[in-house]
């Protein structure tokens, strides 16, 4: 089992370094590609990390809370990036945050986890839910190819981190929010990859 856990990780990583991979091969430089590059770098490291606590069960949660801070730490470097080309921000950031006070407070009404992860929780949804408000308001003032598989990517990634919460710390573990969970991940971590051929 043990060896299985391994082999997966080693290909998960191997994918998550693809979508870097597709990033650095379409970026066209300049402050904001080379910010979106270390947001997927992040997601590359997060990925790997997340998946260590299969294999280090002992120290599994602390591996949990460390891939979600990277995972944050990559949130607002895009958050950052896409902040650069906002003409509405102010607004975005009072809508995103509105958003993601309503997602938490029915987050926490169907699941459970200790306090260290309700801390980070909210702190994380709140970064990734300005990163989407961001990015619509970007795609609504500047419509582009680039606002929008940016916008895209941003949103799948949104429902991807909800799925693993619900199925993490939901009541349940199912396989199936475990399949989307990473499909939707990887198809958002493609798109903002793809999204800078068009920057």
């Amino acid at each position: 089992m043990h060896n299985k856990y391994v082999s997966a990780d080693v290909w998960k990583g191997f994918a998550s370094l693809c979508f870097v991979l597709i990033g650095l091969l379409n970026s066209p430089g300049g402050n904001v590609a080379t910010l979106l590059i270390y947001g997927l770098i992040l997601g590359f490291i997060a990925d790997i990390l997340l998946n260590l606590r299969f294999i280090f069960k002992k120290r599994g949660q602390l591996a949990f809370l460390i891939g979600i801070l990277v995972f944050l730490a990559g949130h607002i470097v895009y958050l950052i990036a896409i902040l650069e080309m906002s003409t509405n921000w102010k607004i975005c950031i009072a809508i995103g945050l509105a958003l993601a006070g309503l997602l938490i407070l029915w987050l926490f009404q169907i699941i459970s986890a200790k306090l260290p992860f309700e801390i980070f929780g909210v702190i994380y949804i709140g970064a990734i839910m300005l990163m989407n408000a961001v990015a619509v308001g970007n795609l609504i003032a500047k419509p582009s190819a680039f606002t929008a598989i940016f916008a895209l990517g941003a949103f799948l990634f949104l429902i991807s981190d909800i799925v693993l919460i619900i199925n993490t710390f939901g009541k349940k573990f199912r396989e199936s929010f475990r399949i989307s969970n990473i499909v939707l991940y990887y198809a958002g971590q493609i798109l903002i990859g793809v999204s800078l051929m068009f920057l």
